[in-house]
């Protein structure tokens, strides 16, 4: 028996991916636009851009796959716009939401209001469930791999078993997802698919500028470390100058503070150190990146990556080509 399709709720995309959702101006319109063009799933972060820009990345990402594909939205629950993200995402009729960092029973309520799918990123089974019960449409289990803050010091495949044996809802496998022996990995344990942030950013189509990718390139095992954001949890990092600065309770100086987080520690900020970077200042700014970020070595294009993963993929695990088209 092949690997199943991938669906949740109208969502059925031809290759099981879900490109992660990366904010500050990485996953905007141009590569979420491109995976859905390569027949996964891309995801436009609303996290760090104004409500104007979120609408504007949207509707430009209808226009780049000509209405085709899957598009939807990634809102950080932590942040203080998070509702009117939330909402105004809806009212442009996205495919799905997609929230992290915090569960509430609002973003659910709101999802059947505007019929649109709600999914949750959780990090253990206990979450999975609480999710499942107030009306997720599926769940992405996130493991300690992952880029970005982190939920768990627990790795993925440990996690992954007690979700599905927890809910029967849609699982997505993420965290550390890079090659299609992952894939095939995390499918035959029972997940619906996967999602990949990491491997994405070092692709043509992302929006990160080149100075962010070459970064991801570059890296190897040794410059990865776990620092404290001011979001409360830790994120994995690429050392730079600004991990120097920060290091060991270290404070930066804020310019002009938003209040756009609901609880933050004030050491320095998250959104202005990940801004600088993204604006091309890699070395005193935030640049988060997967545990595995050391086996890129190259910048490809969307669909080259994708066709590459589904090959692997199919090498791992017999596809039927009944159940699962090839990109």
């Amino acid at each position: 028996m092949g690997i199943p399709n991938l669906q949740i709720a109208h969502i059925k995309p031809s290759v099981p991916i879900f490109q992660g959702g990366m904010g500050i101006g990485i996953s905007l319109s141009g590569l979420a636009s491109a995976v859905a063009n390569a027949g996964g799933v891309g995801i436009i972060s609303g996290t760090g851009i104004t409500l104007e820009e979120m609408r504007y990345h949207i509707r430009k990402a209808r226009e780049l796959t000509n209405g085709q594909g899957y598009i939807g939205v990634n809102v950080l629950f932590a942040m203080n716009d998070f509702a009117e993200k939330m909402k105004a995402a809806m009212e442009e009729k996205v495919d799905f939401i997609i929230s992290g960092a915090g569960i509430s029973r609002d973003m659910y309520a709101w999802g059947r209001e505007y019929n649109v799918p709600v999914i949750s990123i959780v990090s253990s089974a206990k979450v999975a469930r609480l999710s499942e019960r107030l009306g997720a449409a599926a769940v992405v289990v996130e493991g300690h791999e992952a880029g970005g803050h982190l939920g768990t010091d627990r790795p993925l495949f440990e996690i992954l078993p007690e979700v599905l044996e927890t809910v029967k809802i849609p699982v997505l496998a993420a965290g550390g997802i890079m090659t299609g022996a992952d894939v095939a990995k995390a499918m035959k344990m029972g997940a619906t698919g996967v999602q990949m942030g990491t491997r994405f950013v070092a692709s043509v189509e992302c929006d990160a500028p080149m100075s962010f990718k070459q970064m991801y390139v570059d890296a190897v095992p040794e410059d990865l470390e776990l620092v404290k954001t001011t979001v409360g949890l830790q994120g994995r990092v690429i050392k730079n100058k600004f991990i120097d600065m920060i290091r060991a309770g270290g404070k930066v100086k804020v310019d002009k503070c938003t209040d756009c987080l609901k609880s933050c520690s004030y050491r320095f900020c998250t959104s202005e150190s990940l801004k600088r970077s993204v604006a091309g200042d890699t070395e005193t700014g935030l640049v988060f990146a997967g545990a595995r970020v050391g086996e890129i070595k190259e910048i490809l294009p969307v669909k080259q990556i994708i066709d590459k993963i589904m090959e692997e993929c199919k090498q791992a695990y017999p596809i039927d080509q009944n159940n699962l088209a090839l990109s």
